[in-house]
């Protein structure tokens, strides 16, 4: 599937170093694992699972340190979930390297520290302990748009039937383009079909679950809007021959396009801060729907950010 031009492609987007993922002892951090081990395995790259604590979280300012009982009962409960996620990732990464690591800080911002030198970081839709709530609401938008490498959500049934299909939202921004690479490179991986979609709805209202139908996108768009699309994705089939290309262009709301994309997809990947139909992709409810009601998981692509906020 052309491994060269992906190197080429890790490369550009300084993209090395291990896959990242954080568990907290819960269900959804475990199949959050297994989909990390599965990329790691595929990217032939080593697999870093980590583990926050959280200190700042329970003793804000510093003012109060934890009490040498309550930092064990903590180290306990993060050695437990960090030997069975590993002992899951042994199993079925076929024989990836496989560190774990317990952070004391809290979980956006250790991702956030490890996102400088990871490939990917992965989370799992929900869970408890220190990563509970990492995707609902502020950490999530916190950490996908400040983080150094693309961030997964593991959505949706652990049991799934492999779809053997990427999907992508195009809205023709730098950023745009970025997600592209990181959809065309999944979808060489994986032997995948691409599916790009460019909704020129005038942004999402109603409901964050409310859906459109796939097939059909209300009024044609005109072929500006397939011109456009071609011109995005004209580079990255060129440096991706082997990758089967689909294009969606519909007058449908992006949120409720990708949304139903991804009943039948097995990642949907978007680009952070784009413009035109995904503007604010992390910061309304279009980002919201995505990371609450997609059925599969979503990859978020970012540039690189220079600095880490402070107070996050």
């Amino acid at each position: 599937m052309g491994h060269s031009d992906t190197s080429a492609h890790h490369a550009e987007h300084g993209r090395s170093g291990p896959v990242v993922v954080g568990v907290d002892g819960s269900e959804a951090a475990l199949r959050a694992v297994t989909w990390a081990a599965h990329e790691a395995r595929l990217r032939h790259a080593a697999l870093r699972i980590v583990h926050a604590i959280g200190i700042p979280d329970f003793f804000p300012g510093g003012a109060i340190s934890p009490s040498t009982e309550l930092f064990h009962l903590l180290e306990r409960d993060a050695d437990a979930a960090l030997a069975d996620a590993r002992e899951l990732a042994e199993r079925v990464g076929g024989g990836i390297v496989v560190g774990t690591e317990t952070l004391t800080d809290s979980p956006v911002v250790s991702l956030i520290d490890e996102s400088a030198r990871a490939r990917c970081v992965v989370l799992g839709e929900s869970g408890r302990g220190a990563f509970a709530g990492a995707l609902l609401g502020s950490t999530t938008i916190t950490l996908a748009a400040h983080a150094r490498c693309p961030v997964v959500a593991v959505r949706g049934p652990g049991e799934r039937v492999q779809a053997n299909t990427v999907v992508v939202g195009v809205d023709g921004s730098e950023l745009s383009d970025d997600a592209l690479g990181c959809a065309f490179e999944q979808a060489a991986f994986r032997g995948a079909r691409l599916v790009a979609v460019r909704a020129t709805g005038d942004g999402d209202t109603g409901e964050p679950g409310a859906r459109s139908p796939v097939p059909s996108g209300g009024e044609p768009p005109d072929g500006t809007e397939h011109r456009v699309l071609a011109e995005c994705l004209a580079g990255w089939a060129e440096r991706y021959p082997d990758v089967e290309v689909q294009r969606d262009v519909a007058r449908a709301k992006p949120r409720q396009r990708l949304l139903d994309w991804s009943d039948s997809a097995d990642l949907v990947v978007v680009g952070c801060r784009g413009r035109g139909g995904f503007r604010g992709m992390l910061l309304g409810s279009t980002s919201q729907a995505l990371l609450h009601h997609a059925t599969c998981p979503v990859m978020v692509v970012r540039r690189h950010c220079a600095t880490v906020p402070q107070g996050v």
